[in-house]
């Protein structure tokens, strides 16, 4: 059984949802389909608190926090992507949005290209952010898992400290550096280690971005090292529909150090197509 999941809810007809996940209306006579927001490692869903804010005003937005991430519970052991796709679905079951556009950014495009490969059918559009769709290399297995001991036996913070400004750019604002370290320092040790040694298995999705037959935002930071924009050109080329923009002055978080210019990229790709 999926875990229960918290979320937020917000826009036109949307439930009284909230991130303690209390209530959930039905998708009928919305204006517009709703979107679904999928966070990061180490992250929780005020990762997209700037696209809520802003895309909430004409849309229903739900963001949920995955498995072992703010106010989820935390699931000890090892969480595979599938699992997270899983927990996503059923919380939209109970919600009763049956169709959506699906974002994710880093972990969380990679959750959402598993969420494609188990339910095309529910997805309208996507949105891969500073993401890349290959299986773990036999080294990064040992690095992910050595990280998760790691984590477990010393907790959040010396991480945080050492990938806070790879995370964003040493140039962000200091105010949404300190959201993504006080992210990362809040998150429960056992759900990153879970998600850790998940991710470690998870499949490659390269083929399947070859099969994906809704229309599809990918979008990067300019300076981002973790997912680098040659990365976001590769999955660009292999996508049959797919729009590519990079963001200027971003690293791995261009949500978040470059809110105004990735809502409008995401808006405009949204009313492009019609949705």
């Amino acid at each position: 059984m999926a875990p229960f999941l918290a979320y937020e809810d917000k826009g036109p007809a949307a439930g009284a949802g909230s991130a303690a996940g209390e209530g959930s209306a039905a998708a009928e006579g919305y204006a517009a389909l709703p979107l679904v927001l999928v966070h990061g490692h180490p992250f929780d869903h005020t990762m997209w608190a700037p696209q809520i804010a802003e895309l909430s005003r004409t849309r229903r937005v739900i963001a949920p926090d995955l498995r072992g991430y703010g106010a989820s519970p935390v699931v000890p052991g090892v969480t595979l992507l599938s699992d997270f796709a899983a927990d996503v679905a059923t919380l939209l079951d109970d919600l009763k949005v049956p169709e959506f556009a699906l974002a994710g950014l880093s972990m969380g495009g990679q959750i959402v290209m598993d969420f494609y490969a188990q339910f095309p059918e529910r997805v309208r559009a996507l949105i891969l952010a500073d993401t890349f769709p290959r299986a773990e290399t036999p080294e990064g297995v040992r690095t992910r898992e050595a990280m998760a001991e790691r984590l477990l036996a010393e907790g959040m913070t010396g991480y945080a400290d050492e990938v806070l400004y790879k995370m964003v750019a040493p140039y962000a604002e200091p105010e949404v550096a300190a959201h993504v370290r006080k992210m990362m320092t809040a998150t429960d040790p056992r759900g990153a280690a879970a998600a850790l040694r998940g991710r470690a298995q998870r499949p490659d999705y390269s083929d399947l971005l070859t099969r994906v037959t809704v229309p599809t935002l990918v979008v990067v930071g300019r300076d981002d090292t973790f997912t680098p924009v040659s990365d976001a050109e590769a999955m660009h080329t292999a996508l049959p529909n797919s729009t590519l923009s990079v963001i200027e002055g971003a690293a791995h978080l261009p949500n978040l150090e470059r809110a105004g210019e990735f809502n409008g990229v995401l808006g405009a790709f949204l009313a492009e197509l019609g949705l």
